[in-house]
């Protein structure tokens, strides 16, 4: 009988040990099955590949932007909403080239200056010349015309307006609200060039129509202009943002 209580002391004895090992253990720290996840206050949390490689980041980065970053293995970014480490430009949306001769090349992008644009890829306008594109008439002739739906915050045009000796244009380039800009073409016998960089005068997707026209101002003509390219593109400083 005495053995029999020293048995089952021995039993209780060891069960409580094991009870109180198994309340201090704890779950693997691996997995969230319920609630967030918060991070606050500035930090970041990271993923990186078993060589160092980071893939993953959303956080507060070290120059004080906040975002999300995805990155490839080889060590290039792929997409980026601010976590910008290459300039002070916060919060932009990029995708970025997985070219790793060129990591730092953006292929599509929002605006920097303009946060409601599109900033690449750029569009181009198709343009199409008209019976007008040649005319020795006084009044105002359309010798291009194209229309687009608006993307990027900034228009580029260029255009070459042909003179013979003794003869000057007056060329103008208009959109739906009127005329962007107008110039004289006044090169004897050759070809006057004109560029345009302007901001867009509409909002973005809207649809705008482009015209080119021209005149004979003095002289006999008959005088000539051709349409160089016409395309949008993303602003390069901030007094160029509509």
């Amino acid at each position: 009988m005495p053995q029999d209580v020293l048995d089952r002391l021995a039993t209780i004895e060891r069960e409580i040990r094991q009870l109180r090992g198994r309340a201090q253990m704890r779950p693997a720290l691996n997995q969230v099955l319920n609630g967030d996840v918060v991070i606050g206050e500035g930090g970041q949390l990271i993923a990186k590949t078993p060589g160092g490689i980071r893939t993953f980041v959303v956080g507060q980065t070290p120059e004080g932007d906040w975002g999300v970053g995805l990155g490839r293995e080889n060590g290039t970014a792929a997409l980026t909403v601010g976590d910008d480490v290459n300039s002070g430009k916060a919060q932009m949306i990029r995708m970025w080239s997985r070219d790793t001769t060129a990591p730092d090349r953006i292929i599509v992008m929002d605006d920097a200056y303009s946060g409601r644009f599109l900033g690449r890829p750029s569009m181009p306008i198709p343009m199409q010349s008209t019976a007008g594109q040649m005319t020795a008439s006084t009044n105002d002739t359309t010798a291009w015309t194209g229309a687009t739906r608006l993307m990027n915050p900034v228009l580029y045009a260029a255009f070459e307006t042909y003179t013979p000796a003794g003869t000057t244009a007056d060329v103008r380039f208009e959109d739906s609200d009127g005329v962007i800009e107008s110039w004289v073409a006044n090169t004897s016998n050759g070809w006057t060039l004109r560029q345009i960089t302007k901001p867009v005068r509409q909002d973005f997707m809207n649809h705008v129509n482009y015209r080119l026209k021209h005149s004979v101002r003095s002289g006999n003509g008959p005088i000539q202009t051709n349409c160089l390219g016409v395309y949008t593109r993303n602003t390069f400083t901030p007094s160029e943002a509509p």
